[in-house]
């Protein structure tokens, strides 16, 4: 019972979820950077807007919440 998750096929079908899971998450990240008026990185990083990276935290989680949820 203990060594059912160390299948090769368990192992192999959680790397590819994990996989889609943050390329769905970076491509979800990558279209609200362009949506909004502004660059997210130069404003968070440079300007050190931390109003801006809780925003963008919180929406990084909502994200990968989603995409879990969708996943699992």
């Amino acid at each position: 019972m203990g060594f059912e998750l160390i299948r090769p096929g368990a192992v192999l079908g959680s790397l590819v979820f994990a996989l889609m899971g943050v390329v769905v998450f970076w491509l979800c990240f990558v279209i609200i950077d362009k949506i909004t008026p502004y660059d997210l990185w130069s404003e968070i990083v440079e300007k050190q807007n931390v109003a801006l990276a809780l925003v963008v935290a919180a929406m990084s989680l909502g994200i990968c919440i989603i995409v879990a949820a969708a996943i699992h």
